[in-house]
């Protein structure tokens, strides 16, 4: 498992109970989500951090993904080979539990393409 390093975990159902959210910490931050960036775009991030929701029930649930619903919208999915946060393996296990119209891969790219990688992936 990966490390959390300096990241704050919610457990607003009690602590028997999956957290509900997390908040990147700097460490991780700069050295995970943001690690292929410019300086100033994670200086930027590091100053913006918010919680970000878990939604682990939700996800749990099979009928929030329908055809009729997300299906029902065109998706390429861009697998960024170097993603400090979705290793390779969960962006594949995403692919194959709500398929999209195309899958691109990015060699080199992290988390955070669209400011690392921002040509490359508009031509994606």
């Amino acid at each position: 498992m990966q490390s959390v390093m300096d990241c704050q975990f919610a457990f607003n159902q009690g602590p028997a109970n999956p957290p509900t959210s997390v908040i990147f910490g700097p460490e991780y931050t700069g050295t995970i989500v943001y690690q292929h960036c410019q300086p100033k775009d994670v200086e930027l991030a590091k100053m913006l951090l918010r919680p970000n929701g878990l939604f682990v029930k939700d996800l749990a649930q099979e009928s929030i993904l329908t055809e009729a619903r997300y299906g029902s919208v065109s998706r390429v999915f861009v697998v960024c080979e170097k993603d400090g946060v979705m290793r390779e393996e969960l962006q594949h296990w995403l692919i194959e539990n709500s398929p999209p119209k195309e899958v691109e891969s990015m060699a080199k790219a992290g988390h955070m393409v669209m400011l690392s990688k921002p040509k490359e992936l508009a031509l994606c």
